[in-house]
């Protein structure tokens, strides 16, 4: 056989065997580097499950200190007048300050993102999600009527409680959450109720496609403020 035919095929040949070891070495860089990225996933998904657990039974831990607390309280103060009225006078404070459950008659306000990119037709779709702002002005409506007690997503807003944008979540009192909106609010639930009246805030987002739902109710449960309230600078005299 020729020389140069040899030479071309064994060329050839060569060159199709490193293009193989190529590909197979590329093909076993993407499989460990999936790998990798799975493997890390799972590691901080594992990790932020183990921090949940330890926060969940820390709080279960003060939550029945808090109940021993309260009987040692009403222990002390059973057979003394002026006892009792401090404790009273505890309680209503926490009640007013949200570190206490509370019932009592208001409404349940649900906010959710338009279905509806196309309607009236909306370019800008940033104004077809609940903001934070779209959040804090129904807060302030229901407030404005007269709302006691107010809890967005199970949150309890108290006075140190922030309302702020996280990307496309909201962070209330430092704690991540996102759409449906669920807000419940204690007062005389016919004045709260009027915050779906024509002008009102939620008849401009539904103008948007924003899911907006009002429903009035005898039974309002908010839970309490699961944080610490610290103040740097107001003093008592």
């Amino acid at each position: 056989m020729d020389k140069k035919k040899v030479a071309l095929a064994l060329g050839i040949m060569s060159a199709i065997l490193t293009y193989g070891i190529c590909v197979q070495i590329k093909t076993i860089n993407s499989t460990n580097s999936s790998y990798s990225t799975s493997s890390t996933v799972n590691s901080l998904r594992d990790e932020v499950l183990r921090y949940k657990e330890r926060y969940d039974n820390k709080y279960e831990e003060l939550e029945k200190a808090e109940e021993e607390l309260e009987k040692e309280r009403e222990s002390t103060t059973g057979n003394n007048d002026e006892l009792t009225k401090l404790e009273e006078q505890i309680k209503e404070g926490n009640k007013l300050l949200g570190l206490t459950e509370v019932t009592g008659e208001g409404v349940i306000v649900t906010l959710k993102d338009s279905t509806s990119p196309t309607l009236n037709s909306v370019i800008d779709t940033s104004q077809l999600v609940v903001h934070d702002m779209d959040v804090l002005s129904v807060i302030n409506e229901l407030k404005n009527a007269g709302a006691e007690a107010i809890s967005i997503n199970d949150q309890r807003l108290v006075s140190t409680s922030a309302i702020v944008c996280d990307g496309n979540v909201i962070q209330i009192n430092g704690q991540k959450v996102g759409a449906p909106f669920e807000i419940k609010a204690i007062g005389l639930s016919e004045q709260l109720a009027a915050l779906s009246r024509p002008g009102g805030y939620l008849s401009v987002l539904q103008e948007y496609g924003i899911g907006t739902e009002i429903v009035k109710s005898k039974n309002v449960t908010i839970p309490k403020y699961a944080g610490s309230i610290n103040y740097k600078y107001v003093k008592s005299k």
